[in-house]
């Protein structure tokens, strides 16, 4: 590969990085074409994309990116597979479903969910966890309807009893 093509690889790993703004780096390594096969289907089918490429052109393409990622690049070793998603949890649920049973691979490596990043495979559970930004919004709203709701609710009571109280003291009166 010469300089032309690693710096095309680059900035179409920097264009994925931003354009989806959510990616994990997994471990392949010692699967089957079989189960990568298996394993992109399932990402297609999720709406992730996986792209695999050197661990080189992985950093530089990282280190393009706003901020300080520098804390990825220790777990830029061996064979790296990138999955990209819109929604920040997808590909750990991903993970987490190919690896029921007695499979230890795909191991997470590393993730970046906007800005945020986790190294380890000890964060996939909290990742799985992790609400999409769409979960969020409606939960946002769902609370600031709540109240609004019961204020209504209370007015609306309110106004029946206060016309019954009044209707009441009309016909004693």
């Amino acid at each position: 590969m010469n300089r032309e093509e690693k710096n095309e690889v680059v900035l179409a790993l920097q264009e994925k990085m931003q354009e989806f703004g959510n990616f994990y780096i997994a471990d392949t390594s010692g699967l089957s074409v079989e189960k990568v096969n298996n394993i992109r289907r399932k990402c297609f089918e999720s709406g992730i994309e996986m792209k695999v490429a050197k661990n080189t052109l992985i950093k530089i393409a990282i280190d393009g990116l706003e901020g300080d990622s520098s804390e990825i690049f220790p777990a830029l070793k061996g064979q790296s597979a990138l999955l990209f998603s819109t929604v920040g949890n997808a590909p750990a649920k991903l993970i987490k479903s190919l690896r029921k049973g007695k499979e230890e691979k795909p191991q997470l490596k590393a993730a970046y969910i906007d800005t945020a990043i986790f190294v380890g495979d000890n964060h996939l559970d909290s990742l799985v966890s992790l609400k999409s930004r769409e979960e969020l919004i409606g939960e946002i709203v769902g609370l600031l309807q709540s109240p609004a709701k019961n204020v209504i609710s209370a007015l609306q009571s309110g106004g029946n009893k206060i016309a019954g109280i009044v209707k009441t003291l009309q016909e004693r009166g």
